[in-house]
């Protein structure tokens, strides 16, 4: 395990468009599709390195995704980015049947991701696309928790092959990965060792839950943070040895509590190893308009939620602690 210190921060949304170049570099086949908002996602990027592979489509999202779809089948790999709330939702049906029916090498770029991008308000801060992009077949879905690691995710689903998506942010966020930190498609990496409680968290949540661990360390709980960029594929062994050996959990995410991160982890402790989980993210509401610290301590997204919601995993856990221990004792039993 790498020891990870801050060092500044930084738009993750820099990591994609940096990411891109590299992409353009080392393959001629690919190309990048805007959507008038350039240099908020930072396909400003790529266009002026590689002008004759960057084609405006314009607001028009829907075709952009039915334009990149056919230039997959062609051969290409294109990459359209666009604002999260338009490039995952008013093209659900595109992604849906002409990306991922078809199989096709889409990648999309999801910017405005959660509600730091702060003062463009609710219709502008995606809080939902993780759910619905992680039920489509043969999508992989990406939330990286820093500009180095989306700078790695950028990179590595323009060289898998298949329809993929990454989730980052306008505003910057801590940077505490570096060049040697671990990044794979599938994987999840324990950021902090413990065995009393695992957080698991994904995004911007990511540096709270080192925080919030911090914080339980003073109690002399020793809490185990893992970084889950890789929402879909899903690791699940890392996840369920977190469970099993730490019997509570917390998750935490910029998006919300429904069918997220939280939701991909539920289903795997449920079925692999019970235990308690508390849910950390947007509880069913839309954003709002403010400054981006502000909107993420209004809805609940700091350290603090994380340090009590691991509390109160711990103390479920314990309260039902013989029966925990039975489970563990047939799973034993039967070899599982």
């Amino acid at each position: 395990m790498q020891k990870l210190t801050l060092n500044g921060s930084k738009p993750t949304r820099f990591g994609f468009g940096e990411g891109l170049v590299t992409l353009g570099e080392r393959y001629d086949n690919v190309v990048v599709l805007g959507g008038d908002i350039t240099g908020s996602v930072m396909t400003s990027l790529f266009k002026e390195k590689f002008p004759d592979r960057f084609f405006s489509i314009g607001i028009a999202e829907q075709n952009a995704t039915t334009i990149a779809a056919g230039l997959a089948l062609s051969g290409k790999i294109p990459f359209f980015a666009s604002y999260g709330a338009f490039c995952a939702l008013r093209n659900a049906d595109q992604l849906r049947i002409s990306v991922c029916y078809n199989e096709a090498n889409v990648k999309i770029g999801g910017g405005h991701a959660g509600i730091s991008v702060g003062p463009d308000g609710a219709t502008h801060q995606v809080l939902e696309e993780v759910a619905f992009l992680r039920t489509l077949p043969h999508m992989t879905m990406l939330v990286p928790c820093d500009y180095t690691e989306t700078l790695k995710a950028t990179i590595a689903m323009g060289e898998k092959n298949g329809p993929a998506y990454v989730r980052f942010g306008r505003s910057p966020v801590p940077l505490f990965t570096t060049a040697d930190t671990p990044f794979e498609i599938g994987k999840a990496q324990v950021f902090r060792e413990g065995n009393d409680v695992a957080i698991v968290a994904c995004g911007a949540m990511v540096w709270e839950a080192m925080l919030a661990a911090e914080e339980l360390a003073k109690r002399g709980i020793q809490a185990r943070v893992i970084n889950s960029p890789s929402i879909k594929p899903f690791d699940v062994q890392t996840i369920t040895d977190a469970a099993r050996e730490c019997g509570a959990i917390v998750t935490a995410e910029e998006h919300q509590i429904h069918g997220g991160l939280g939701a991909a982890t539920a289903e795997v402790v449920a079925k692999n190893a019970p235990a308690p989980i508390e849910f950390v993210g947007v509880k069913d509401s839309f954003g709002g308009s403010g400054e981006p610290e502000e909107l993420m301590r209004l809805f609940g997204l700091t350290w603090k939620e994380i340090y009590a919601s691991a509390l109160k995993a711990m103390e479920r856990r314990d309260k039902g602690s013989s029966g925990y221990r039975q489970v563990r004792d047939v799973e034993q039993y039967i070899g599982a």
